[in-house]
C-alpha cells in the first residue's frame, strides 16, 4: 500500500514532473468553476480509479498480447490525464490564430501539446495515459455516479479552509472591469480586446460610409486611417486635414504589397491600405477583408 500510495503521488523524472506540472497550472480553471471541494474531490476519485485501472490494463495487457509490465511510470500522472475530460468538454475553444491557412491554433492548443509531450515520455505511460481518460469519464459520467461516493468530507474540507486556505489564497485584481463574457480571465481579457478591435472596425466602416456620400462613392483611403497616423497626437481633432498638414506618404514594402496581392487585392489598394496604415501588415488586411 505504501509503495502504491508513492508510486502514484511521487514524480521521479524530471520532464514528467515539469510537464505535469504545467498541466496542473493550466487547469487550475476548474478550481475556480468547481469550487475547492470538489476539484480536490475529483482528483481523489480520479487517483482511485486509475490506480484500479493501471492493474486492470496490465493484467489485460499481459493476458490478450503477452506483454508483462513489472513497473510503470510514477507520478501524479492519473489525475492528470482525467482532466482532459472536463477540459474538452466543457471549456470552450477560442481561435487564436492560424497557421498556413488551414490549421487553427486555440487557447486549448498549448495544453493538448504538452498532454502529447507528457504521453510520449516513457514505454508504458500510455497505461497511465488510458487509465487516467477512463477514470476521468467515470467520474464525469452522471449514470455511474462515482462523484457521490469518491469525495472529501465537508469536514476535511473544512480544516483545509481554515488552516491552508489564509496561506495560498490571494485577493481578486481590482483594476479589471468585470464583463459577462468568457469563463476565465484569460479568455475575458482576449475577448474584450476583440470587441474593442471590432468597435474600432466599426467607427471606420461608419466613417467610410459618410465620406462615400460625400465624395459620390469614391474611398479616399488617405482619410481612413488617420487615427491610426495621428494616435500618438492627442490633440488630433480635424478628421480632415489641410494639405499643409498631410504627413508625407510612408515608403511602402513591395514584400508587403506582394503579400496583400497573393490575398487577392489589386496593387492599388494594397499601396494605398499600407500607405494609410504605415505599413501595418495586420490593419490593411484587417480592413481589405471587411471590404
Amino acid at each position: 500500500i505504501w509503495r502504491l500510495v508513492c508510486g502514484r503521488t511521487i514524480c521521479l523524472d524530471l520532464k514528467d514532473t515539469f510537464c505535469s506540472s504545467l498541466l496542473i497550472y493550466n487547469f487550475r480553471i476548474f478550481e475556480r468553476r468547481y469550487g475547492s471541494r470538489k476539484f480536490s474531490s475529483f482528483l481523489l476519485g480520479a487517483w482511485m480509479l486509475s490506480a484500479l485501472f493501471d492493474l486492470l490494463l496490465v493484467e489485460i495487457a499481459q493476458y490478450i498480447f503477452g506483454i508483462t509490465i513489472n513497473s510503470l511510470p510514477s507520478g501524479f500522472l492519473g489525475p492528470v490525464f482525467a482532466l482532459f475530460v472536463p477540459f474538452y468538454s466543457s471549456i470552450p475553444r477560442v481561435q487564436v490564430t492560424q497557421v498556413l491557412g488551414h490549421f487553427s491554433i486555440t487557447n486549448k492548443t498549448l495544453v493538448y501539446i504538452l498532454g502529447l509531450q507528457l504521453l510520449t515520455s516513457g514505454s508504458y505511460i500510455w497505461i497511465l495515459a488510458l487509465s487516467g481518460l477512463v477514470s476521468g469519464i467515470c467520474y464525469n459520467s452522471s449514470i455511474l455516479k462515482v462523484h457521490r461516493i469518491l469525495c472529501v468530507p465537508s469536514w476535511v474540507a473544512k480544516i483545509f479552509s481554515w488552516t491552508l486556505e489564509p496561506i495560498f489564497s490571494s485577493a481578486e485584481p481590482t483594476n479589471e472591469v468585470r464583463v459577462g463574457m468568457g469563463a476565465t480571465v484569460d479568455i475575458q481579457r482576449q475577448q474584450r480586446m476583440e470587441l474593442l478591435d471590432r468597435q474600432i472596425m466599426m467607427s471606420q466602416v461608419a466613417q467610410m460610409r459618410r465620406q462615400r456620400q460625400q465624395q459620390g462613392g469614391m474611398i479616399n483611403w488617405n482619410r481612413l486611417f488617420p487615427p491610426l497616423r495621428h494616435r500618438h497626437n492627442a490633440n488630433y481633432q480635424d478628421h480632415r486635414p489641410s494639405e499643409q498638414d498631410t504627413p508625407p506618404p510612408t515608403e511602402v514594402s513591395e514584400e508587403q504589397v506582394a503579400r496583400l496581392m497573393e490575398m487577392g487585392f489589386s496593387r492599388g489598394d494594397a499601396l494605398e491600405a499600407l500607405r494609410a496604415s504605415n505599413n501595418d501588415l495586420n490593419v490593411a488586411t484587417n480592413f481589405l477583408l471587411q471590404h
